[in-house]
């Protein structure tokens, strides 16, 4: 099932991500671009790690402003990233199911299978750093106890969503869905639709 690559190759990430733990480390894709899907799906989740700690540390009530200000465009820069990587998964979508012919009563999905995919990505984050929580030593039992409940939601949540993803896949390629994908028409970063940015011209 592709969702069972795509689990490992988070978690993968995740705990690369976490030997040196700092989002200022270089990054070094595990896999070529030969693997495009496994390449992609690597860097999407690298991404959402260094931004998942970059919101860690802007919300430090201590942050001096001018490292806030810095940081705040380090995320608007990462949320264009990972815009970007949703968008060169479905297009790979897109070419690898380019030949499927949909039938007549075919139906279109809320979103498309990438954006289900960035969801499993940003779980697979909220499952490590929960699970953190959940076996701290220097937290409380009460505190342990009550973040394993969250943690066995979101377990069973992964489970869900994952076979959510795996049942679309299967359905675009058997022609009972299709694929239609818009690309995100993000105007702030935009000199010519964001006012601010247009009138600095």
């Amino acid at each position: 099932m592709f969702t069972s690559k795509a689990n490992k190759i988070f978690q993968d990430v995740i705990e690369k991500y976490h030997i040196i733990n700092t989002v200022d480390q270089p990054f070094e894709n595990a896999y070529p671009k030969s693997d495009l899907i496994e390449h992609l799906l690597y860097r999407k989740c690298w991404i959402d790690t260094v931004q998942w700690h970059y919101e860690d540390i802007i919300r430090d009530p201590q942050i001096d402003p001018v490292a806030a200000l810095k940081l705040k465009r380090q995320i608007d820069a990462s949320n264009q990233d990972r815009t970007d990587m949703v968008e060169y998964i479905d297009s790979y979508l897109l070419e690898k199911y380019k030949d499927v012919t949909a039938k007549d009563d075919a139906t279109i999905n809320t979103e498309s299978p990438a954006w289900g995919i960035d969801r499993l990505s940003i779980l697979a984050l909220k499952i490590y750093h929960m699970n953190e929580e959940a076996t701290r030593e220097d937290a409380s039992d009460a505190h342990r106890e009550a973040c394993q409940k969250k943690l066995d939601i979101l377990l069973e949540q992964r489970v869900d969503l994952s076979t959510a993803i795996d049942t679309l896949l299967n359905d675009i390629e058997n022609g009972d869905k299709y694929m239609k994908v818009y690309k995100q028409m993000k105007m702030y970063n935009d000199d010519e639709l964001n006012p601010v940015l247009r009138s600095q011209k």
